[in-house]
């Protein structure tokens, strides 16, 4: 997929401003990082990728 680098910028950035602004702990913010390297080591992984590129893809045609 073509969009995963700046796709992972994109949430770093929401999760940046999660934590500064809207009270995100910095645990919560470790649980969904081990929650994400987890999830894309299971089987739904490769279902999950498709389904994100199908979403750009959608929104880059607008």
């Amino acid at each position: 997929m073509e969009v995963s680098v700046p796709l992972v910028v994109i949430l770093g950035a929401v999760v940046w401003v999660a934590w500064r602004y809207m009270g995100l702990r910095s645990w919560h913010i470790a649980v969904c990082l081990l929650f994400g390297f987890f999830l894309a080591a299971t089987s739904a992984a490769p279902e999950i990728r498709r389904m994100v590129s199908v979403l750009v893809q959608s929104l880059s045609q607008h």
